[in-house]
């Protein structure tokens, strides 16, 4: 039989931290440049970077949390029957955090045994480990490390099933994930359902991301011939599998010398489904229903950097790599979704035991011959689509018990169609409840036409509907410095720069606020140099006018950590290095001490030859570096070239000898590549 139970289990934990109170603004470009050769196909092709530039408002970052692991309880719902036994957190994205083989008394998945966020979504803090549900916008999901809707109702069969379900802000739209476990099931079931409720089309993502154990033999098998390779200089090419050369059997998680992601090309009309598997024949399977079609792994490589970020994101001694699943053939693109629309789909996880010299054959067709008979004979295609079938029924089904809740934004949304007598498209089985703390000002502006002033500017709206609600009480009750902020952020995420800019002046007009010199700077750097990486959304180009409105805002406040970064930040940039000193050796200790802070300032004693200043960052610990980021080894390198010129410019020549003599300590080599020398 199967079982559905609450409970609270206790891991080492780093705070999160408060939100970033500063709106990150997305570029005047939707798209990302996606580059291929002429190995891939047309169709593979086909919506490439479309909609992809990163999108974070209305969010705010999650960027205050730190390295201090203490011991917390985090609430998880277990789903448990003969066979296997899930642990679900609906306080952390909804993520699937371990699924056990009680037949065997085995871990399924990478469970990582620490909660330790690090700098790699979309919002900032991201945790490694289990199953993780990217839905909405290219990268990881904006509620990886926020709390998701987690409710009981009865399976097709009438077990106890799990629904995690929210609303997604950027876009506006629900979507819900079902869990299953039928009794005697050797599957663990999921079932998707997203829903366009809008007049107008979203261009829709989805990833299943599974995270499962790296060890000396782990292989990845999937029945495709080919896949799609993102290169490091940006461009995407078609190679073999399994050879990407004849060096080495790229299915292999440790041949590759550094980080590197493949996109498997399953031909239409082939079963999706990918496998990890040990040297044993032993591992992991999912398998999924047509409409998932894209299949990917990511390794973290063999490399220093690559070997730092395992044990980042975890404990020493732990590595994994990710298995994953999407609605288009790569994560470089959406998929329109049509106006009023809904997607459902079912995904099953489970185990294998294989014999292995079949999995391991160096004849590719005998590895995934041997997965898919497997497949074929456990969960037959027709009893998956039954399956699918049943679930995709019991998806409209309302639950008979919330067992822990997620934000308030839905409801407001309900709550401003009831008002406008407009149709209520959110489906009715999803209970949102009602509007919290956090919605109570949209929710004023709403029933009582005017937002109500306040010193801080609390959570942030940027649908084109609430624009034109906040447009028309400004003209009435809402003439203050908070309404005419709001309305800048929300013109600005729209592309109106020049809305944006005179809002945020006639903000200044009502109050001198640091919050509308914060985005003049913003938006001043933007308008000097647009930017070529379109990621950096929190790292302005450089601008001489955006570096001094960035000091004006910091003088007029707030003084928070955040606002100092920018400003440090931006001196940086614009090769200020002795202001950069000066600014940061006057911030307020708790300021003074971020490792930010630290970063930037020792960037700039490297270019003023003051390397004892220098000296000290490489004894620190990190917590927020950027996944890609090189910053540290770039500070770590110019140094040494500084060492050998006495302190003075060091010449391409010496930079190359310091890359050649000093590789750089493990703690702050985070490269995901291999360089040459």
């Amino acid at each position: 039989m199967t079982e559905l139970r609450v409970a609270t289990i206790h891991i080492p934990a780093a705070k999160l931290g408060d939100e970033n109170p500063l709106p990150m603004f997305r570029h005047a470009a939707t798209d990302i440049t996606v580059n291929t050769d002429s190995s891939v196909a047309e169709d593979d092709r086909r919506r490439l970077g479309w909609q992809c530039a990163p999108r974070i408002l209305p969010y705010r970052l999650q960027d205050g949390y730190d390295r201090d692991r203490q011991l917390r309880p985090f609430q998880v719902v277990v789903l448990e029957n003969e066979h296997l036994r899930a642990m679900v957190a609906p306080e952390v994205g909804g993520k699937l955090l371990s699924l056990v083989d009680k037949d065997v008394d085995r871990e399924l998945l990478d469970c990582n045994p620490v909660f330790q966020p690090a700098n790699l979504a979309l919002r900032n803090a991201w945790t490694s480990g289990g199953v993780e549900f990217n839905a909405g916008q290219y990268g990881h999901h904006h509620l990886t490390c926020a709390p998701m809707f987690a409710a009981r109702f009865n399976s097709p069969g009438g077990e106890p099933a799990l629904r995690i379900y929210e609303w997604n802000r950027v876009k506006c739209f629900p979507y819900q994930i079902d869990f299953h476990l039928p009794a005697g099931s050797q599957f663990l079931f999921m079932h998707v359902r997203i829903v366009n409720p809008n007049d107008h089309e979203l261009p829709m993502y989805w990833w299943t991301n599974i995270a499962v154990p790296e060890n000396e033999r782990t292989r990845i098998i999937c029945p495709a011939d080919s896949a799609l390779h993102p290169m490091g200089d940006g461009r995407i090419t078609r190679t073999s599998v399994p050879l990407q050369s004849p060096e080495f059997d790229l299915t292999y998680a440790r041949n590759l010398p550094a980080a590197h992601e493949y996109f498997f090309c399953i031909a239409q009309g082939v079963r999706p489904w990918e496998a990890a598997v040990e040297a044993d024949g032993t591992g992991f399977l999912q398998v999924s229903t047509p409409l998932l079609r894209g299949r990917k792994v990511f390794y973290w490589g063999m490399n220093q950097g690559g070997r730092r970020w395992q044990e980042f994101l975890s404990l020493p001694g732990r590595s994994y790599i990710e298995i994953q699943g999407g609605l288009a053939r790569t994560q470089n693109q959406h998929v329109p979704m049509p106006a009023g629309a809904t997607w459902e789909w079912t995904e099953a996880f489970g185990g294998i035991a294989l014999d292995p010299r079949q999995v391991h054959s160096t004849d590719w067709s005998v590895a995934k011959g041997c997965v898919e008979a497997d497949l074929t004979m456990r969960l037959p295609e027709a009893l998956f689509k039954k399956f699918d079938r049943e679930f995709a029924q019991s998806a409209s089904c309302h639950c008979d018990k919330i067992i822990s809740t997620g934000s308030g934004w839905a409801a407001l949304e309900r709550r401003r169609l009831a008002m406008h007598g407009l149709p209520d498209r959110i489906p009715a089985e999803l209970d949102f409840g009602e509007p919290g703390e956090d919605q109570s000002p949209w929710l004023a502006l709403l029933e009582k036409g005017s937002l109500p002033p306040a010193d801080s500017p609390g959570h942030l709206m940027t649908q084109p509907e609430w624009q034109s609600i906040l447009e028309r009480s400004i003209k009435g009750r809402s003439d203050h410095w908070l309404a005419w902020w709001h309305l800048g952020n929300m013109r600005m995420e729209n592309h109106n720069m020049d809305g944006a800019k005179e809002a945020w002046k006639i903000s200044l007009e009502r109050q001198t606020t640091g919050w509308a010199l914060r985005n003049l700077a913003v938006l001043a750097a933007r308008a000097a140099h647009p930017p070529s990486n379109l990621w950096s959304l929190n790292e302005p180009p450089p601008s001489a006018e955006a570096a001094e409105l960035f000091l004006r805002a910091w003088e007029a406040g707030p003084q928070i950590v955040s606002l100092a970064m920018e400003a440090a930040q931006m001196l940086l940039s614009t090769g200020q290095y002795e202001r950069l000193a000066a600014f940061a050796r006057k911030l307020p200790a708790h300021i003074h001490h971020h490792e930010r802070i630290h970063i930037f300032a020792a960037a700039a004693a490297v270019q003023l030859g003051n390397l004892d200043e220098v000296e000290p960052l490489f004894q620190q610990t990190f917590a927020t570096i950027r996944e890609g980021e090189t910053t540290l080894t770039d500070i770590w390198f110019e140094y040494h070239a500084r060492r050998f010129a006495a302190g003075k410019p060091g010449d391409d020549a010496l930079r190359a000898r310091a890359r050649k003599e000093f590789p750089p300590p493990k703690p702050i080599d985070f490269r995901m590549i291999t360089e040459t020398t």
